[in-house]
């Protein structure tokens, strides 16, 4: 089972390969392809990171209940138990998520990170989101990308900015310096897991764990 939509690189296409000989399942392939952002990186894809819309992954991953049945029918019972109860969890942490990332007064409901992984998060929660890099780690950020972001962030006023746990801080601390040139003090709101969860056997080690951080540091940040 993997991500799929090109997230694991070429780690996707052996992927592929592979499940014309075995069951290889891409949870984004039950994904609703009309909620699917394209990538301005990289032309006839999409953006992978469904995972911070949390109505869409709850809907793409139920997508694995039949796949499991049909590899698995004497446990058929445990799955759907287990699929009905990961619904229900992910719909209340969705509205979770949209109370709390409303409580952020509008004129700084504006995260931004050193990737632009959060488009879905900020489509789902109506939060502009803005990314030094594109939405791959691998792209590079130039002195004109720090340049425009810091004018956006001291004509906007915004009080924080995010390192990821997934990219070097060195990028987000440009910024930050540049702000501070400019006579703007804008702090590190903290860290955001993206395009990894949290360390095994913590709460940021599970996905509803990792969401409640992100909007955790997110609130106490921007509000």
């Amino acid at each position: 089972i993997y991500n799929g939509l090109h997230l694991e690189g070429k780690m996707g296409d052996i992927l592929e390969k592979l499940g014309r000989t075995r069951k290889v399942i891409a949870v984004s392939a039950s994904a609703d392809k009309s909620l699917l952002r394209k990538s301005e990186d990289f032309p006839g894809s999409y953006d992978p990171h469904i995972w911070f819309n949390v109505a869409l992954w709850q809907k793409a991953t139920q997508g694995l209940l039949p796949e499991l049945t049909a590899l698995d029918p004497e446990n058929a019972a445990y799955y759907q138990e287990r699929a009905k109860k990961q619904a229900e969890e992910l719909n209340s942490l969705h509205s979770w998520t949209l109370e709390q990332i409303a409580s952020i007064p509008e004129n700084q409901r504006v995260l931004i990170t050193a990737h632009d992984a959060f488009g879905y998060f900020g489509d789902a929660y109506k939060i502009e989101v803005r990314g030094l890099q594109g939405i791959s780690t691998v792209s590079e950020f130039g002195l004109l990308d720090v340049s425009n972001l810091v004018k956006f962030i001291t004509e906007k006023r915004i009080k924080a900015v995010f390192v990821e746990s997934s990219v070097p801080k060195k990028s987000i601390e440009a910024v930050v310096t540049g702000c501070r040139d400019r006579g703007h003090k804008v702090k590190i709101g903290g860290e955001l897991y993206s395009d990894a969860l949290g360390a095994e056997g913590t709460p940021e080690g599970t996905y509803a764990g990792m969401v409640r951080h992100n909007v955790n540091t997110i609130t106490r940040a921007l509000r």
